[in-house]
């Protein structure tokens, strides 16, 4: 098994640098690392990884090697590895297989080879880990005690297979947990998306319409960043309950063909596909910009894009230019992948020392109590979620208040 294929080691510098800074961000996980370093529970144990590669995932890496885990690591988007992250990793000790901008082909590959470490552990993002296993390597699932899914659509994979019966080990549900899904999907989705949008583009976001298409705890971040930067915000919604709380947040709802000929700029999260088709593009205004902030770079339907399109070029970095057979023109930008990462540097460090806290107690989870779990879908112990929690607000200096006995009492009582 090769230990490494990365692009440039030569880079691996850089990388550290960006590695450490992070950690000094990221207090929950320098605790986690500081505790568990001196335990080692995951020694003996290979954990495979695939998760968009860049500073704060190879931290997370680290910590689990810290903690004794045998780590095979590779990215989950062919555009969100960073190359410098890739051989830092790699200089380290870690086995590394990913490189910025591979193809299908390339990607594949790698997940392959982070597979062929037969892992006891999977930490995915996306569900390509396991996958990869159920429709390629079903044999490899006989090492695996279970795993943890970090996004929305991986979790609706995996809820997929579980409800065809054909998930073969349990796989917790990161994303579900409040301490990931309340702040990492709505604070760092939405800053990260209009950080990209704003570098990406250079231009301003006040007195623009952008067109936030689906309304969960991601759309919600965005819309609220965009709306604080001075956007008309539209959101379009297939959810009538989300309709209505982004009616009352504040924002225009309306259809996604009401909404095409407004938008300024377009930000898909909605973990579904085609959202925005050719259709839409062809009455939105000349020039708009179209990104998808969803996992995969299906919500905008960039096949059906290259296929019409009469031309393209690249207007600017990252930003590729379309022209449709009417004359009109669109600007994607990332490709239409994940936006915040693909063509950023993905969630801040603080928002994700709170996600990877729950990805590495998740994973102790599995390792503890594997033998006693189906294989489906579950739940972030509760029990996790506080404990995180709480350590946030100590390494921010908050104390907050605890019920008496007899407030204990009162709410546990059906007497007034």
């Amino acid at each position: 098994m090769k230990q490494y294929e990365v692009r440039d080691m030569s880079l691996a510098p850089s990388g550290h640098q960006k590695i450490e800074w992070v950690r000094n961000n990221m207090p929950l996980l320098r605790g986690l690392e500081e505790e568990y370093s001196k335990t080692k529970p995951f020694e003996g144990l290979k954990i495979s990884l695939s998760v968009h590669l860049e500073a704060k995932t190879a931290y997370l890496s680290k910590v689990l090697a810290a903690a004794g885990a045998d780590m095979a690591v590779t990215g989950s988007n062919t555009l969100s590895t960073q190359d410098d992250i890739a051989a830092a990793l790699a200089d380290d000790g870690l086995k590394v297989y990913a490189y910025h901008g591979a193809t299908a082909e390339e990607y594949e590959r790698h997940i392959e080879m982070c597979l062929e470490h037969k892992p006891n552990i999977i930490i995915d993002d996306g569900a390509d880990l396991v996958s990869f296993i159920h429709a390629k390597s079903p044999d490899l699932a006989e090492e695996v005690m279970g795993g943890c899914e970090e996004t929305t659509t991986g979790v609706i994979r995996l809820k997929a297979m579980a409800d065809e019966g054909i998930l073969k080990f349990p796989m917790v549900a990161v994303n579900d947990a409040d301490c990931k899904h309340l702040f990492d999907n709505r604070y760092g989705t939405g800053q990260s998306t209009m950080d990209s949008i704003m570098r990406n583009t250079n231009l301003i976001i006040a007195a623009k319409t952008v067109v936030v298409v689906g309304y969960g705890w991601c759309g919600r971040g965005i819309a609220m960043r965009a709306a604080a930067l001075g956007a008309r915000v539209i959101v379009t919604e297939v959810d009538p309950i989300k309709a209505i709380e982004a009616k009352m947040d504040g924002y225009d709802v309306m259809k996604m063909e009401k909404a095409a000929p407004l938008g300024d700029i377009f930000v898909s999260a909605t973990g579904c596909c085609k959202t925005i088709t050719v259709e839409h593009m062809e009455t939105m205004k000349k020039g708009a910009i179209l990104s998808n902030a969803g996992h995969f770079n299906c919500e905008i339907d960039m096949a059906g894009l290259e296929a019409a399109c009469t031309a393209k070029r690249e207007a600017r970095k990252n930003i590729t230019e379309y022209t449709l057979p009417n004359g009109n023109t669109v600007n994607v930008i990332g490709e239409g992948k994940l936006v915040n990462i693909a063509a950023a540097d993905g969630h801040p460090a603080e928002i994700m020392d709170l996600s990877f806290a729950v990805q590495f107690l998740s994973a102790l989870y599995i390792r503890n109590n594997y033998k006693n779990l189906e294989n489906t879908v579950i739940d972030v112990s509760g029990d996790i979620d506080s404990l995180i929690a709480r350590r946030k607000l100590a390494a921010w200096g908050i104390e907050i208040d605890t019920l008496t006995e007899e407030q204990e009492k009162y709410l546990h009582s059906w007497e007034v």
